[in-house]
């Protein structure tokens, strides 16, 4: 699969790469060299990793609602706003809610004048022990009903519990909600930001908890973020077919804000390769079937490209790994290369007004 995989890629690479050179020196004659440009074969230690899109967010999203139901006097803030730790962020109407608690209050005082009368009446022997026990039940569920109450009223209001952000405001003053139905999405920025991405299949099993990942943002060019690998989806998502992966990254200053979409590269561990590797651009390949492909390599002597087979590895970025048939330094040819033949007189060019074609 990898063999195939690599073989596709290298096609795209290759159309792409053809689609941007000079165009078929049919023109020409034979004698003429062809403007091309070359780049030395470079000698790297390659680290292989997997390459991901994914979405910034919060590591934890709080879905905050009211403990009761009733109707909403204010709603303070609005999506986006930055609250801190016990701020109050809703309220609701506390006539229904005061009532609860009156009514509560008023059935343990009830209940306590009841059973002190039957204490009063037991010592008279008037009442009898059984009436007792039964008022003491009463009381006791009396004032479990006040607790109740009192609880329920603490919580007709919504307080920040942490540091965060205001994701999402789901309902607006005045409108009537139910117990337990969100009315906010609170971002807890004290628990950090974690980045989501997909992994194909292949990827998903050769990434490891605690893998290093180096995370960048178009919000912000030429800055990476250290990140690790903290969750790996054990199942795939039933529309995408991917495996769901969680990368911490800390912002170390940056103003980070909930979808700004990142691009990550995961180190795998044990990955790195103790001996260097050569490496070529992508663009220097003329034709590749899995790992069989084709460079033209410049012949400075001669003055002329010699057409060269060698058997390449994995695409690091925009560049692939040869994995025999090259050697460090050699010049083989980027622009230009798709039109040459094995022999071929070549001009090396090297300004964007020397462009091939």
């Amino acid at each position: 699969m990898r063999s195939l995989a690599l073989g596709v890629s290298l096609g795209a690479a290759l159309l792409l790469a053809a689609c941007g050179d000079a165009p078929a020196p049919e023109s020409a004659p034979k004698s003429e060299a062809a403007p091309v440009r070359t780049v030395p074969a470079e000698s790297a230690r390659v680290t292989d990793a997997v390459r991901a899109v994914g979405v910034l967010a919060p590591r934890d999203e709080l879905r905050l609602s009211f403990k009761v139901g009733g109707v909403i006097e204010t709603m303070a803030v609005e999506a986006g706003d930055s609250v801190k730790a016990g701020q109050t962020l809703a309220v609701l109407k506390r006539a229904e809610v005061d009532a609860v608690v009156s009514q509560a209050t008023e059935g343990v005082e009830k209940a306590r004048r009841d059973l002190e009368r039957a204490r009063q009446l037991r010592a008279d022997e008037v009442a009898t022990q059984e009436q007792v026990e039964d008022l003491t039940t009463a009381y006791n569920v009396a004032r479990a009903n006040l607790q109740a109450a009192q609880f329920n009223a603490r919580f007709a209001r919504i307080e920040a519990p942490s540091d965060g952000v205001v994701l999402q405001r789901l309902a607006r003053a005045s409108e009537l909600v139910q117990g337990g139905q969100p009315v906010l999405v609170l971002g807890s920025t004290d628990s950090g930001w974690i980045v989501r991405a997909g992994l194909a299949d292949r990827d998903a099993v050769r990434v490891n908890l605690g893998d290093a990942a180096v995370v960048s943002f178009d919000a912000f060019p030429g800055r990476p973020f250290e990140g690790r690998v903290t969750r790996i989806g054990s199942s795939a998502d039933p529309y995408t077919g991917t495996f769901e992966v969680e990368i911490d990254v800390a912002p170390g200053g940056a103003r980070f804000a909930r979808g700004l979409v990142a691009k990550v590269e995961i180190a795998l561990q044990g990955a790195a390769n103790d001996s260097a590797q050569t490496l070529v651009p992508v663009a220097a390949l003329v034709e590749a079937n899995g790992p069989a492909a084709t460079v033209y390599v410049l012949d400075a002597a001669e003055g002329v490209a010699r057409r060269r087979q060698v058997t390449v590895g994995p695409i690091v970025g925009e560049r692939v790994v040869i994995i025999a048939g090259l050697e460090p330094g050699e010049q083989v040819v980027t622009d230009g290369a798709a039109w040459l033949t094995d022999g071929r007189a070549v001009r090396v060019v090297g300004g964007p007004a020397d462009a091939p074609g």
